[in-house]
């Protein structure tokens, strides 16, 4: 069969049920990413004889004769489509995995489909950036010749929203992924998973899946060690419980792996997937976080004890939280003028990135282990594999290419075990790639939590008791449940000044698909029941809303009234801006925004706070290296990973502001564990304060060394930096300087910087909403969505602007949307984007974003963190909002159609 690639021929033998995806990735086209295979997300998106089709669900065999065209040939040459181009100046992407199959649906529009861009972009999902850049470069390109934005591909510093580097490689599709690498002779690997939620494997027998033809080896828990470790990554691997085995003789949930297979070709593998017999001992299951933790209920883990980081195995009981400070909660409850309560149920939530979990590995020239991998933490990573293989960690490679998507899902270890084990057992190369399925089924979702809260306050509104009653359901092992139930109760009443406040917590065991990491860490499950009873007080006391928060939220330098410690005591007021988020919304919310609610609906508005503190607690480490070459090229290294963030961006102009380099005399080395000393990774928002501040001490090192030597040599008093050199009575080349110095490395004259987390700042997010809801059908529509944001100083404002409006949009999808459903058997029941509701264009509304004036103390020249914060006063905004318009409070988020219908109709 013979078809055209971007103007070039293709000879091709599809094979028989192959798509045209895998088809042109196996012709090297890796602009065509896979996002679903279900035709559900745009990713793949190409044009089939000018037609825009999902190339996942059309047959590769129908392209005889065709033209296809895909990002990289939109243009001739290295030009840019009008589209990509405006997608790069509007910020039009973040991961950018999404990018170039948009690009590519979004080339086809014309003038007439602007009205209908909701119905004709519907099928291209972007998991980051809220839709907002993507329709205004859509509409730019459209309605004309790009016009500039006021971005900077070029920027000399930090304060200006420099376009992110990559960026016309990653409308093209051209900027790598974990995937999007030929490696030569690479095997694959599939998973069997378990159809039960609890059972003992009683007999596996793989014999006849070992003689399919191509097949190379198969494992089962009797070929693997015995060692138990945690999925979850933290710089403190005792953070989290030892209870899980790379394979296990005994299954805790629906999909979890049983075996894996590693063959020369995908279609061998599952066909010996299919092949394995396994006999099962079913066992009692429990799928209710309650049920789980009462006496008699099936227990899952009953040799785990402390030493394993688990309370009390017998009872489920990972973690538990019983404390309190100023007295007894239920005498200053009985004692308050006025008091609420209501209790809050939270679902499950996928990441939903648009790329999968996956890894490549092999053995390198030396013999050592490298990882390609789609994470977030290579250097935590790499130590764990080195743990569970017994090898040294500098026999350990690990490494992120871009990463398409995070959100605290790639803070997990779900693929690199296995593909370690098949490159250390077979010698060859081998990938691991998860299909979307399995990312619903087999990784972590967000933490379902049960959130009781009483509030007690004085008739004038000021607070005088809280009382939280908590309980998580983490599944079935604890990745990162002690984590975020310890977060999740922290800062979400740290926010409040109030005398009496108790906590009682508590973090189970169940037979459902794990929990893990999440945006926000479990601060949007606890402030959704902290802010709801807050917006229930001021009713009840009919004080507005934002002025309640004025009364009792902690004011600048006020000591925050924990209820536990922290493991050290960081926490630092490296600024303060709340007040100011407060105004800044309000004023927002009061001034509207021209949109009008269709007649008959109902209208409300709603608000919430939030705050957080940066990187995680007990220590947070970055290390970074700044390099000068003799041909004035900077060499930039640091260890945390680009997956939409920004970091890579911000970094490079924290270098330029420091060491006045223009940004094309600028490399950056990034997310390699032979890159830097260590890098603790890309989460807890750290890669600017933490990073980033390594990076600012090793680029301010680098300066005044050069500045030093060029003194030596020249006798000169002053030096100053410039372009090709240091001017020092004269211009001091950069080769003179590398040159000069004894203490130069071959590739140049090298500083290195680090930061520990010694000191974390906090940042404040407020949010506001207007809805308007349809009482026939429970219908919300949000009508007007502000977020003020105590970001510090904008190192890259158009970015940071971005993280906020992905972060609100975020937290729009999962207040009423999104849900991960699971079934009486344990089973993930909606494992597909078409059942699964990520939001589309029409759902999100532009989210007007407003930003306190503050200089921070702590991060990077005034800078704070501004990746998981947004996300989190989103849902109790938006339910506050529902409770105003239809007189009845929502207790379960998602706020679905269905159940505002129920409250709306006094059903419930």
């Amino acid at each position: 069969m013979r078809f055209h690639v971007n103007g070039e021929p293709v000879d091709a033998e599809p094979r028989a049920g192959q798509c045209l995806r895998t088809l042109l990735r196996e012709n090297g086209h890796h602009e065509v990413k896979k996002g679903c295979d279900a035709g559900d997300c745009g990713a793949c998106a190409v044009l089939v004889d000018g037609t825009p089709v999902h190339s996942c669900i059309i047959p590769a065999v129908r392209m005889e004769g065709v033209e296809v065209t895909t990002a990289a040939g939109l243009a001739p040459g290295d030009d840019l489509h009008p589209v990509q181009e405006a997608l790069v100046e509007h910020f039009g992407f973040q991961c950018g995995f999404c990018t170039a199959g948009m690009s590519v649906t979004a080339s086809t529009l014309t003038v007439e489909d602007l009205p209908d861009l909701d119905r004709r972009m519907k099928g291209s999902l972007c998991r980051c950036t809220g839709y907002r850049p993507i329709r205004a470069a859509i509409e730019a390109s459209v309605l004309g010749p790009v016009r500039e934005t006021g971005a900077s591909s070029q920027p000399r510093g930090i304060g200006v929203s420099a376009r992110p580097e990559p960026g016309r490689r990653v409308v093209q599709g051209l900027e790598p992924f974990t995937f999007d690498v030929e490696v030569p002779d690479a095997l694959v690997l599939r998973v069997l998973g378990s159809p039960h939620a609890h059972a003992r494997i009683v007999a596996i027998d793989a014999t006849a899946a070992r003689a399919v033809p191509g097949v190379v080896a198969v494992f089962t828990h009797e070929d693997v060690t015995a060692r138990r470790f945690s999925t979850a990554r933290h710089e403190h691997r005792e953070d989290d419980p030892d209870d899980t085995r790379i394979l296990d003789d005994v299954v805790r949930f629906v999909a979890q792996r049983v075996a894996a297979v590693v063959a020369e070709d995908a279609e061998a593998a599952e066909a010996a997937c299919r092949l394995v017999e396994v006999t099962y001992d079913v066992l009692p299951a429990v799928f209710d976080p309650e049920e789980a933790r009462a006496e008699g209920a099936p227990v899952l883990h009953p040799g785990l004890t402390a030493v394993d980081r688990v309370v009390e195995a017998s009872r489920n009981l990972i973690a538990a939280m019983h404390d309190g400070i100023g007295g007894d909660a239920d005498a200053a409850l009985a004692a308050s003028d006025v008091t609420v309560s209501g209790t809050w149920r939270t679902g499950r939530v996928s990441h939903a990135q648009l790329e999968t979990h996956g890894a490549i590995g092999w053995l390198d020239d030396d013999g050592r282990l490298v990882v390609r991998s789609s994470t977030q933490v290579p250097f935590l990573v790499r130590d764990e594999l080195a743990h569970l293989f017994e090898l040294p960690k500098d026999r350990v490679r690990v490494f992120a290419a871009r990463v398409g998507g995070g959100f605290g899902g790639k803070q997990e270890m779900f693929t690199e075990d296995l593909v370690a084990l098949a490159v250390l057992r077979t010698g060859r190369p081998v990938a691991f790639e998860y299909t979307r399925t399995e990312e619903f089924r087999r990784a972590s979702v967000r933490h379902p939590f049960r959130v009781a809260v009483s509030l007690g306050a004085t008739a004038d509104g000021v607070l005088t008791a809280m009382k939280l009653d908590v309980l998580s359901d983490t599944g079935a092992y604890g990745n990162h449940g002690i984590g975020v139930l310890f977060h999740g109760v922290s800062e979400s009443v740290n926010v409040y000044r109030c005398p009496v406040k108790q906590i009682d917590a508590e973090v189970v065991y169940t037979n459902n698909v794990p929990s893990g990491a999440f945006r926000g860490y479990g601060l949007g499950q606890v402030i959704l029941g902290v802010e709801s009873a807050m917006d229930m007080l001021a009713e009840r006391l009919d004080i507005d809303p934002f002025d309640l928060r004025r009364i009792n939220a902690v004011r600048d330098g006020d000591a925050l009234l924990t209820v536990f410690e922290e493991p050290e005591d960081d926490l630092v007021w490296g600024s303060y801006g709340l007040d100011q988020c407060l105004d800044l919304a309000q004023s927002a919310l009061r001034r509207g925004n021209g949109a009008e609610a269709p007649e008959g609906w109902l209208v409300g508005e709603g608000m919430a706070l939030s705050f957080i503190a940066a990187m995680a607690p007990g220590g947070h480490h970055a290390h970074a290296s700044a390099t000068i070459r003799p041909d004035g090229t900077f060499v930039l290294a640091v260890g945390t990973a680009e997956f939409g963030n920004g970091t890579s961006t911000v970094h490079r102009q924290i270098a330029q502001t420091i060491l006045g380099a223009s940004g094309d005399r600028v490399v950056l080395r990034s997310a390699d564990t032979d890159a830097v000393a260590h890098d603790t990774g890309a989460f807890a928002s750290a890669g600017v304060v933490g990073a980033g501040r390594a990076l600012q001490d090793a680029c301010t090192r680098l300066r005044d060394r050069l500045l030093a030597v060029a003194r030596e040599l020249t006798g000169a008093d002053e030096a100053t930096l410039e372009t090709d050199g240091v001017r020092a009575g004269r211009l001091v080349t950069f080769a003179e300087i590398v040159d000069a110095s004894p203490d130069r490395s071959p590739e140049g004259l090298v500083a290195d910087g680090e930061q520990h987390g010694d000191e974390r700042s906090l940042s404040f997010n407020v949010h506001a909403v207007r809805v308007a809801v349809e009482a026939e059908t429970g219908t919300v529509r949000v009508l007007q969505s502000v977020q003020a944001a105590d970001a510090g100083v904008l190192l890259n404002p158009a970015q940071v602007r971005g993280q906020i409006e992905g972060g609100a949009a975020q937290g729009i999808g999962s207040a009423l949307y999104e849900e991960v459903l699971v079934d009486d058997d344990g089973a993930v029941s909606n494992p597909v984007f078409r059942l699964y509701r990520v939001p589309q264009f029409a759902d999100i509304p532009d989210t007007e974003v407003l930003f306190a004036d503050t200089v921070d103390t702590v991060g990077p020249f005034g800078a704070k963190s501004m990746s998981e914060s947004p996300y989190n006063p989103v849902a109790a905004a938006v339910g506050n909002a529902i409770a105003r318009a239809v007189g009845r409070r929502p207790f379960r988020q998602p706020f679905t159609r269905e159940r505002v219908w129920r409250l709306a109709n006094d059903l419930d």
